[in-house]
């Protein structure tokens, strides 16, 4: 192991220098400086790989993509209905799960800083890869998909957390400390293009047989998704079922205990702890979600009773992704099943996309267009896997809402402490302030977006705010 440490100890020298150009050192790197890396990390097809593997595995040390206290899972799930905070007298923490946020709030600027800091690196790659005549045109390709596939889901993400937000296409530092907000329609544009690029560019096979670098097959689902989000129920479906229909790679796992193992046959998208370079082995979402039965002091997470009680005592997800700890009388998640770990090989990869979703688009994008027995058809799969009551045989008769709110309710279950999916519903379906206003007497209709950040605003006087902040 003495050797993978010190390769990703060269990766992180190559890349650090990006790492300094992010959105909040813009000013402080000369563009020199840069060149001269640029020269070092695209200088032969071993160092541009390894950059890139430097960018999967800051992934993992990422506020807003490393599942830990900062990240998009934990603090979005907190700002829906299934998570609740332990400790109380985290303001922080307790801004997100009361939909009061601030815009000086620490954790909402790490995701922001994040986010654009991770934008920054795919750019510099694509512009080192288009300027470089040293790499192999079949690895230039491969990589510019990658770097391509990381941006756009980045952007995903924040556009559906701000909404409108800077469209970031370059390494230009003094263009990018001033850029303005862009309609998120526009940045819709840029992750469709960047996906699309991304699918015709990658490879089918999964390199080294590892799941924690992107293939064709990761930007097609993703690009469903994406396609769900902008209400497409056409390409949702086509692009969903061409995932599906890939079973010599993906299957659901009938025992849902496999599924969150590294290199599962249900996983499309994985991030690896390897990316810290240290000796913990652990996924953070399974050191922030799971309470120890010793140290439960440690807890800063449980789910909420409501979220617990919608599930069946015989489903198999409440049976095995749910843990119940006596000590505090606390749920929490429970679907990584390691707290802490030294190990190697390592057990668990935390997971990012999977092939259950894909049913779940493809079963909302059926319905939405009217194939009720298609949409039906789908979501029995999960539901089956989860050994509860099928709809075709409970409630063939099911009308059109009454099928997109089981959908809704299985997206729910099936998809909790999984990078905010439940808060993201609610947002996309317009039920966000039926469903949390219900029992928040401090919800407001402009709680839906989170605030620009200040510290970001006090150092681009051309970023706007969003309404109610």
């Amino acid at each position: 192991m003495m050797k993978l440490h010190k390769f990703n100890i060269i990766v992180l020298l190559l890349i650090a220098p990006f790492l300094l150009l992010s959105c909040e050192d813009f000013v402080e790197v000369e563009a020199p400086d840069n060149k001269l890396v640029q020269d070092v990390v695209f200088s032969s097809d071993a160092t541009a790989k390894s950059a890139m593997i430097g960018i999967y595995n800051q992934l993992f040390l990422a506020a807003f993509s490393n599942g830990e206290r900062s990240s998009v899972t934990l603090l979005a799930g907190l700002s829906a209905d299934n998570f609740r905070n332990i400790n109380t007298t985290n303001i922080v923490r307790m801004e997100f799960e009361q939909n009061q946020l601030v815009p000086d709030n620490d954790s909402n600027l790490d995701i922001w800083s994040s986010a654009y800091n991770t934008i920054y690196m795919t750019n510099a790659m694509l512009e080192g890869l288009h300027n470089s005549e040293a790499i192999t045109p079949e690895l230039e390709m491969q990589l510019e998909g990658e770097a391509r596939f990381v941006r756009a889901f980045t952007y995903f993400y924040l556009v559906n957390l701000y909404g409108d937000v800077p469209l970031i296409l370059s390494t230009n530092y003094r263009e990018n400390q001033l850029a303005v907000r862009n309609p998120s329609a526009d940045v819709y544009i840029q992750i469709l293009e960047d996906l699309q690029i991304a699918m015709d560019l990658l490879p089918i096979d999964y390199i080294n047989e590892e799941r924690t670098q992107v293939n064709k097959f990761a930007a097609t689902a993703l690009l469903a998704r994406v396609y769900l989000y902008l209400e497409d129920w056409e390409q949702a479906e086509t692009l969903s079922s061409q995932v599906i229909n890939e079973t010599s790679k993906y299957e659901l796992l009938s025992e849902v205990n496999d599924v969150f193992l590294a290199n599962s046959k249900e996983a499309i998208w994985q991030i690896s702890p390897i990316g810290g370079g240290g000796l913990i082995t652990n996924t953070n979402e399974g050191s922030i979600f799971i309470i120890d039965p010793i140290f439960s002091f440690f807890a800063a997470i449980q789910l909420e009773e409501e979220f617990v009680e919608v599930f069946d005592e015989t489903d198999r997800r409440y049976i095995n992704w749910i843990g119940y700890n006596e000590g505090i009388d606390a749920y929490f998640a429970f679907k990584y099943k390691i707290w802490s770990s030294t190990e190697f090989p390592i057990e668990e990869y935390s997971m990012v996309l999977r092939l259950a979703e894909q049913y779940l688009i493809r079963a909302e994008a059926r319905a939405r267009k009217g194939d009720l027995s298609g949409g039906i058809e789908d979501l029995d799969v999960i539901r089956e896997r989860a050994g509860i009551a099928l709809v075709s045989e409970s409630n063939p008769g099911i009308v059109q809402q009454e099928l997109l709110d089981k959908i809704f309710e299985e997206r729910r279950k099936e998809l909790f402490a999984e990078w905010g999916h439940r808060w993201l519903d609610l947002k996309r379906t317009g039920r966000a302030e039926e469903v949390l206003g219900a029992n928040n007497p401090l919800w407001e209709s402009t709680d839906l977006w989170y605030p620009i950040p200040a510290e970001e605003r006090m150092k681009n006087p051309n970023l706007s705010q969003n309404s109610g902040y």
